[in-house]
């Protein structure tokens, strides 16, 4: 689908005719390209013969004065040809000429949109400079890339920018314009249904027999890996826990310290018996047990105890917040959790059972596997009841 009203812009909607920039391109657009996952790369040959391949990619910095640059690798998946030999990496020795679309296609066409860049590629081979800094930034961008040798492959760099963008409204088809700087801000959404992925995020306590993967769980603590932390120092650490046995030996520790604690609360025997066989088969109905542990020892020391007391809260705070984002990356790759307290009532049993260093302190367990079924959904407040100032 076109438009007649397809323009290049620039930091103020500037048509690329005029006298001023081509890049950056409307904000909008800017976040759409910097967040996408995936692009077309259309390069050209001597005789004019275009090639349009798929690519990963992600932005660098330029030189001082200059736009950013978009940077690719001929990475490690199979390839027919030397890299030097592939179609693109020729045409871009012979033209320099390219051109990369990210669009977001939808039955819905007022959610259209895409983004057109324009440039001047070169190759770059390892060692030569910014090689590394791109490889950097892919591995950034993309965990599968801190899998690859990607040291020895060709890195592909596109400089000299410019920006044509393009997206449909509620309104209408119409040509993306810059926002008013004394009207409502233009902000577009990241994520369409972010909103309905944290209200879907649930708290199961009964799952499947079907087994958690191990690039699954390694992928969510890398998920909790990207949560905000004091001085960025992640002052926490996961165990994992899958075996039988170790899910076993772990169910028999706390619950022997649990039944302590329970006498001590004054619980009847016949309750305590229930609680603990509900809690057993907790641990041991779920495929994967996670145990977020803190591990103090990267803080800041302070020779006061006020500021001590401080960076130990933030470190915790952080914990919570790696785990809500382990939580929420697991439901929306289609996986279920729960999040289970009980370590922090008994973290030397939990850290002598499974063996772990001194330093750690188990804080938590995230049961990990399928749901078996709809758990039971607790009213949450309204933001009304929730905000307790505004000034």
């Amino acid at each position: 689908m076109t438009s007649a009203g397809e323009r290049e812009v620039g930091p103020s909607g500037s048509d690329s005719a005029g006298a001023g920039p081509r890049w950056p391109p409307v904000p909008w657009a800017e976040r759409m390209l910097g967040e996408a996952r995936f692009g077309h790369l259309a390069t050209v040959d001597a005789r004019g013969t275009p090639t349009v391949v798929p690519c990963c990619f992600a932005l660098v910095d330029g030189d001082v004065g200059e736009a950013p640059a978009l940077v690719s690798v001929m990475d490690e998946k199979p390839k027919r040809v030397d890299d030097r030999e592939t179609r693109r990496v020729r045409d871009i020795v012979a033209t320099g000429s390219v051109a990369l679309v990210v669009d977001d296609e939808d039955e819905d066409w007022s959610r259209l949109a895409w983004v057109l860049v324009r440039g001047r590629a070169t190759i770059i081979g390892p060692g030569e400079v910014g090689h590394a800094g791109a490889v950097m930034a892919l591995r950034t961008k993309y965990a599968q890339y801190r899998e690859m040798t990607l040291e020895g492959r060709l890195v592909i760099r596109v400089g000299d920018l410019s920006a044509l963008a393009w997206r449909a409204t509620p309104e209408g088809t119409v040509p993306a314009k810059s926002p008013s700087p004394i009207g409502p801000v233009d902000v577009t959404p990241r994520f369409r249904d972010a909103m309905g992925m944290i209200r879907g995020r649930r708290s199961v306590r009964v799952f499947t027999a079907d087994p958690v993967p191990q690039d699954v769980v390694r992928q969510a603590i890398e998920a909790a890996g990207w949560a905000p932390s004091p001085h960025g120092r992640q002052p926490w650490r996961f165990a994992v826990v899958d075996s039988e046995s170790a899910k076993r030996a772990l169910a028999d520790a706390m619950a022997r310290t649990w039944e302590e604690q329970l006498a001590l609360d004054g619980q009847a025997p016949e309750v305590i018996a229930v609680r603990l066989r509900k809690g057993r088969e907790r641990l041991l109905g779920a495929p994967t047990l996670v145990v977020p542990c803190l591990f103090p020892e990267v803080l800041d020391a302070y020779p006061d105890p006020d500021r001590r007391e401080a960076e130990r809260v933030m470190a915790i705070q952080s914990l919570g917040a790696a785990v809500q984002t382990m939580l929420l990356w697991l439901y929306a790759e289609g996986w279920d959790a729960g999040w289970m307290c009980a370590p922090l009532f008994c973290p030397d049993v939990v850290r002598e059972t499974l063996d772990l260093p001194v330093d750690l302190i188990p804080h938590a367990l995230i049961p990990i596997g399928r749901a078996e079924r709809e758990p039971v959904r607790r009213e949450r407040l309204p933001p009304g009841d929730l905000i307790v100032g505004w000034r």
